[in-house]
């Protein structure tokens, strides 16, 4: 009977661990507030959520106090940006070229971020969903 009590309770709290709100992504750095990070591909005109793969537009959600990065692949010698649209807005990237670039941004107020490809418009689009 104690060991069952004590598996239910384990459960339960691997149960409550699971039940935050969505938060999508590693790496990239770690959030100012400790909230997982986000990753999103900045590909040849397209951007892709490393974490449910939507594209164009590219969606994900994340923690108050978590860092999105964004990482040029497969881009070879086509420039691309993150530029904000909207508000709330973020800090937008440069233009620049070259696979393994990176971008990061830390998002410290809830809200939904919409962002763009300044050379490419709405052919590359996302939003970042902070929670």
């Amino acid at each position: 009977m104690r060991i069952e009590t004590a598996v239910i309770g384990l459960l339960a709290l691997a149960a409550l661990a699971g039940c935050k709100s969505p938060t999508y992504g590693g790496g990239g750095g770690g959030g100012g507030g400790g909230g997982p990070s986000g990753e999103v591909v900045v590909g040849n005109i397209l951007f892709k959520s490393a974490h449910n793969g939507s594209q164009n537009p590219a969606i994900d959600t994340v923690a108050v106090g978590s860092t999105v990065t964004w990482t040029w692949t497969s881009t070879g010698t086509v420039s691309h940006s993150v530029r904000s649209q909207g508000t709330p807005s973020f800090t937008s990237s440069p233009i620049e070229a070259g696979d393994g670039k990176t971008y990061s941004v830390t998002f410290t107020t809830p809200g939904r971020y919409s962002y763009d490809c300044a050379v490419h418009g709405a052919a590359m689009s996302g939003t970042i969903v902070v929670r």
